[in-house]
């Protein structure tokens, strides 16, 4: 299996998207499972249902961070090489969906009730969102 058949598997377990991304690739790196669940647990459907950025895309953001992030004040090198790559993600990100932000890639904005609505009766978490998921492990798998 794939890390994006996990990350797809483990959203459809109904974990949100940011979790689902994340606690796929948290062993690599030192982290457990449950931290991994716990730490993305409030990025879900744009950052806590804000419909900002894509929660697959912040728990992507999130392992990059894992991997490459800077933890010694003076190691400006492994910052900059992070912030590359999440530039670089986020690009290769919107050229396959057209952008980053929750609201746009779904076509509605689930922070309001009308919204909600609209998501739940057109099923955009099971039609859009596994789709995103993919794509956010499937590029992670190509930067790191």
């Amino acid at each position: 299996m794939t890390k994006a058949d996990e990350a797809v598997e483990c959203f459809n377990k109904g974990y949100n998207c940011s979790q689902a991304v994340l606690s796929t690739y948290c062993g690599e790196f030192g982290m457990d499972r449950e931290q991994a669940l716990k730490v993305a647990g409030a990025f879900g459907a744009g950052m806590g249902r804000m419909c900002e950025t894509c929660g697959a895309v912040t728990g992507a953001f999130m392992v990059i961070g894992l991997k490459y992030g800077k933890v010694k004040v003076e190691d400006e090198p492994a910052k900059e090489k992070a912030y590359a790559l999440v530039r670089e993600f986020a690009g290769e990100f919107k050229a396959k969906n057209g952008s980053i932000v929750c609201r746009e890639l779904l076509g509605c904005d689930m922070s309001t009730p009308e919204g909600m609505k609209f998501a739940k009766e057109h099923r955009l978490h099971s039609t859009i969102c596994p789709k995103l998921v993919r794509d956010a492990a499937e590029i992670l798998d190509t930067l790191l």
